[in-house]
């Protein structure tokens, strides 16, 4: 790169005749006879530079031969202006557009040509950088390509390609650890690790390093010879620099100081000597984030003090696009956690019923929404399913959402018809604001009658997979929006057979802006019984591997909303597997409740858990018996496990207590919270639910 000494340039400067291609680190080359070292720019009432130094000039002439205006003031081009020339002090460009470097002898046509196209250049080596026009563009270029970066090893990473090899041939980047966040003030000492470092390749390292020659057992690569991390140390050279704000160079008094408390010991050995090495501090929107160091070969020319602009601009686009990757992570961090915590974790494993869900947000970008799905266990082994969207993909959206699932589950523990919960979610969404509407799908299974009963508030209507591969779209009424308000919803009750599959589903699937909603129901349902041959009439295709098939239909311009998507597989409970009565509440049903246990259990072969069985169940009894006035319903279920359900018309729920000594009641919980695997109470419309499970032996 061709460019005029400054006034801050030493004398001692690099040959710019050495061979290209040399190392970064060399010792500092002593300057030749004959004046083909950088000499320093002439001041302000010197005397211009002798007709030797350059025979163009002498002549009248720039480097390429073309004639220019001699210099009124007496003195070369690059001279100081005098009082009288306002306008002096600009450089004055030739027509070619590139001054020569000064040296002795003319500069040839060639010379001139390889100066100005980099042709002759090694390869690889950096296109030369004119002083003015080609700044501005290059600073231009690095900031657009840093500003493209989202996060934030994108913005490391824009930086370091942006300046490598067209400003400097090396660049090592610092950046605290850990980083900052907004407004937080984070405690203990400044650390600064090192994040990302680039570098030109010498051709003859076959490590694509670069080191001196005369270290070979120093490793090649620069995060290997410089220190990881960096504590800056209060009132340090380092901690001063950093403060300072502006880059130097790194053969200032303070960044001479600096340097080996950056880089670590040994560290500054692969910075040049001569001011080929500016050390820039990151500094965000309110502090200091990182320092960068960027790094020139020694038979490259050195930095200017307009390179410092430069580093300038750098550092801080990058810090302030770095400080916007944070505060972008963190957000993206918080609605993550936010639509993770108001989506199941784990889908429940009830009785009769095999389930499985998928969740896909808009975009990466966006990745919360107001879609939603659920599964809850409901007393007599029922489970209600649930699907719902709310408008909009935004944080307001999973907070509504995250409220009327929480709704959609008080409702469920009540055991209120579907109708009736959706009753209830539209006024709660009225509640939370006029605005805000949601569309909803719930249903309740009873795998011991093998049906099901749905109620729809204006959502897409479920998918129905039947064994032998048929698939039906279910005819529920649409009803109305949740939030519309005064609005009466229904139920329908329909057949739930074994081995059929129900896919409640979000608009998101079926609906885009290149098909609409019930092209897309459409689409799903030939989708659906497509994957069904697959597997056969007789064998259900696996629920997970469903899912996916499912996810697979959607095109490249299809993500236009958020998808949940909740499958599940009835298979029921056999009838022969059910034993149901009714007991009138006198002192007698607790031992009828007995016998009739034991009988059930001698049916299924299961007479070695009579003694545990009778014993839970006379306790349970003898709790619903005291205070119905209707008769009290016993069911016992063999599935996985063994499961007793005792109801009766009194909605209050028995608590477990510790029993005195002298009490003579209240250890019944006790002894079924200690003998059971699990056990519980579930209120109803029309009474509750006391159920406890055993496992099988």
């Amino acid at each position: 790169m061709t460019e005029h000494p400054t006034s801050f340039e030493r004398p001692g400067g690099a040959d710019p005749a050495d061979p290209r291609g040399a190392l970064l680190h060399t010792s500092t080359p002593s300057r030749p006879s004959g004046g083909a070292g950088l000499p320093a720019q002439a001041r302000t009432g010197e005397p211009p530079p002798a007709p030797g130094t350059s025979t163009s000039r002498a002549k009248g002439k720039d480097p390429a031969g073309t004639p220019v205006k001699p210099d009124t003031a007496g003195g070369s081009e690059h001279s100081q202006p005098s009082a009288a020339e306002p306008d002096a002090h600009r450089p004055r460009p030739s027509p070619d557009g590139i001054p020569a470097q000064p040296g002795v002898g003319e500069v040839s046509d060639a010379a001139a040509k390889e100066r100005r196209t980099g042709q002759g250049l090694p390869p690889g080596g950096p296109m030369p950088m004119r002083r003015d026009g080609d700044r501005l563009r290059f600073v231009g270029a690095a900031t657009r390509r840093i500003a493209r970066g989202i996060d934030l090893d994108e913005i490391v990473m824009g930086l370091c390609r942006a300046t490598v090899p067209t400003f400097s041939d090396a660049i090592l980047v610092y950046l605290r650890d850990p980083l900052p966040v907004g407004d937080e003030r984070p405690t203990g000492p400044v650390v600064l690790r090192l994040r990302r470092t680039d570098r030109i390749p010498e051709e003859r390292d076959t490590e694509n390093g670069f080191m001196p020659a005369i270290q070979p057992e120093q490793p090649s690569e620069l995060s290997a010879v410089t220190a990881e991390l960096c504590e800056v140390r209060p009132g340090g050279a380092l901690n001063e620099v950093l403060r300072g704000v502006r880059p130097v160079f790194a053969d200032s008094p303070a960044a001479r100081a600096a340097l080996p408390e950056l880089l670590g010991e040994g560290g500054e050995l692969i910075v040049p000597a001569g001011q080929r090495a500016i050390l820039a501090p990151l500094r965000g929107r309110r502090r200091v984030i990182g320092a960068a160091l960027f790094l020139r070969r020694p038979e490259r020319m050195a930095f200017e003090a307009d390179d410092l602009l430069v580093a300038a601009q750098l550092a801080t686009h990058s810090a302030l696009g770095i400080d916007k990757a944070v505060l972008y992570g963190r957000e993206a961090y918080i609605a993550d956690e936010l639509q993770r915590t108001m989506l199941p974790e784990t889908l429940p494993r009830p009785t009769g019923v095999r389930l499985a869900s998928r969740y896909l947000p808009a975009a990466e970008t966006a990745r919360v929404g107001g879609d939603w799905y659920d599964a809850i266990p409901l007393p007599g082994s029922r489970v209600a399913l649930v699907v719902g969207d709310v408008m909009g993909h935004s944080m307001t959206s999973a907070a509504i959402m995250g409220q009327l699932r929480t709704t959609a589950q008080t409702l469920a523990g009540l055991d209120l018809p579907p109708q009736e919960v959706l009753h209830h979610l539209d006024e709660q969404a009225q509640r939370l604001g006029t605005d805000r509407m949601a569309t909803c799908l719930y249903a309740v299974y009873d795998p011991v009658s093998h049906r099901i009963t749905i109620a729809n508030a204006g959502h897409p209507p479920p998918v129905l997979l039947h064994l032998g591969g048929r698939a039906e779209v279910l005819r529920v009424p649409p009803g109305a929006p949740i939030g519309v308000g005064g609005v009466d919803f229904e139920a329908v009750e329909l057949d739930a057979p074994a081995g059929a599959t129900l896919l409640l589903y979000t608009d998101g699937l079926v609906e885009s802006r290149l098909r609409d909603v019930w092209t897309g129901i459409e689409q799903l349902r030939e989708k659906l019984a497509a994957v069904a041959q697959l597997t056969g009439p007789d064998h259900p295709p696996p629920l997970e591997a469903l899912c996916d098939e499912v996810l697979d239909m959607l095109g490249p311009g299809d993500r236009d909303d958020d998808i949940a998507l909740l499958a599940a597989r009835f298979d029921g409970i056999a009838p022969s597997d059910v034993a149901y009565w009714f007991l009138d509440p006198e002192d007698s049903a607790p031992g009828q409740a007995r016998r009739l246990a034991r009988r059930a259990l001698a049916r299924w072969g299961m007479e070695d858990m009579s003694d545990s069985v009778e014993l839970l169940v006379s306790e349970v009894v003898t709790n619903a018996v005291r205070y119905a006035s209707r008769p009290v319903t016993l069911r016992l279920l063999r599935t996985d496990v063994l499961r007793c359900e005792v109801g009766d018309d009194v909605p209050q729920l028995p608590r477990l207590r510790q029993a005195r000594a002298t009490d003579e009641g209240g250890r019944g919980l006790y002894l079924v919270n200690r003998l059971a695997r699990r056990w519980g109470a579930t209120r109803l419309s029309t009474g509750k639910v006391v159920w406890f499970e055993l496992n099988r032996n």
